[in-house]
């Protein structure tokens, strides 16, 4: 039987104390297993999401080798959305599953991991130019006038849905991006794509023509 060490992380302190996000992902968990495994260790860290200090991931991988087992992970974006600690998990030479993207593997996790530092950079840059922007026309930022409670209540769901949108183009792009290099078809990897629940922006399956669209902006975006 197949061997499995969880590791959970959440957010914030506040997060880790009260079980928020907690629970859910040791249900993912638990249904994953029911398919067939045992779960022989947990490991939780508190953490931000740009951090890569997590001790408790280290004692997970550290246990992994020592029982030969494999990782498993709830949430893929659990992983972190930075680079380099996806090529620290790569290096560290230890099978792990994410239980919402089972087909997922190191290089489908990498390229995943490289979008989305490179879209927190761009939106970061943006954000700094557009702030400079505003000071140089004489804007005062930050006004009581403009943070009604109506006004954060909607930027926060435009927040909630540009990140769900973007989860799910850094998930399909990663997917299509490594099954071209093995060799896939456009028409294959749509058919594979909408097999697995992948969906658009907008809710919707994916055409194929929406899939070359998002390989040829990785290729547009990397060769910059």
């Amino acid at each position: 039987m197949q061997k499995f060490v969880a590791y959970y992380r959440v957010s914030t302190q506040k997060q880790g104390n009260s079980g928020l996000g907690l629970e859910a992902q040791r249900t993912d968990v638990s249904k994953f297993i029911t398919k067939g495994g045992e779960l022989i260790a947990e490991f939780q860290d508190v953490e931000s999401g740009k951090k890569n200090d997590r001790p408790n991931l280290i004692k997970a991988i550290e246990e992994c080798k020592k029982q030969g087992a494999t990782l498993l992970i709830a949430k893929l974006d659990r992983l972190s959305r930075n680079a380099s600690f996806i090529f620290t998990l790569k290096d560290a030479k230890v099978d792990f599953v994410c239980c919402d993207m089972p087909n997922a593997n190191t290089i489908t996790i990498g390229i995943m991991a490289v979008l989305a530092q490179d879209e927190r950079e761009r939106i970061s840059h943006r954000t700094k130019s557009a702030l400079a922007e505003l000071k140089a026309k004489g804007i005062k930022l930050g006004t009581p006038e403009n943070m009604t409670i109506e006004a954060r209540a909607k930027g926060l769901e435009a927040r909630k849905q540009n990140a769900l949108q973007n989860e799910n183009n850094r998930k399909a792009t990663a997917l299509i991006i490594s099954m071209k290099e093995i060799g896939r078809s456009f028409a294959q990897i749509t058919r594979e794509l909408n097999d697995l629940g992948f969906k658009t922006r907008t809710g919707k399956v994916f055409q194929q023509n929406q899939v070359q669209i998002l390989y040829n902006r990785y290729q547009h975006n990397n060769s910059i």
